[in-house]
């Protein structure tokens, strides 16, 4: 007697049959070619990742400091991010007029900002390099 459960159309995905799943349908003939779906995975991050963050922190110590980021030192802030990435950097300091942003380089995302006068020890720990933009 077969397993009702498994059998059982209402609870069995679409494609599943006793012998497992079906073969992936083959496009038509002239139509667009099937792109795979790990390439617009990473065409999709690419693209979403142009942009670099600012984490809470980094907001925190940019108005702490009284450090002014416009879209002139954001755009420099994120071509150093861009340097360190295709470098393989991890986790970068990235100078931009004086000013050190610590960037999580995988995530884009800002970790901390100091200014010049509150960098009284000048030495940076847990970065793996350095961009002056």
């Amino acid at each position: 007697m077969p397993d009702p459960i498994r059998h059982n159309p209402a609870i069995t995905p679409p494609g599943v049959g006793r012998t497992g799943p079906t073969a992936a349908p083959r496009p038509a003939k002239g139509s667009a070619p099937v792109v795979p779906f790990d390439k617009v995975l990473r065409d999709q991050l690419g693209q979403a990742q142009q942009a670099v963050r600012l984490s809470g922190h980094a907001v925190q110590r940019l108005a702490q400091r009284g450090i002014q980021f416009d879209q002139a030192m954001s755009n420099r802030l994120t071509s150093g991010v861009d340097a360190a990435a295709a470098k393989g950097s991890r986790d970068a300091l990235v100078m931009v007029d004086g000013t050190a942003f610590v960037v999580s380089v995988p995530n884009r995302t800002v970790i901390t900002a100091v200014d010049p006068a509150s960098m009284k020890d000048k030495v940076f720990t847990n970065i793996d390099s350095a961009v002056i933009s």
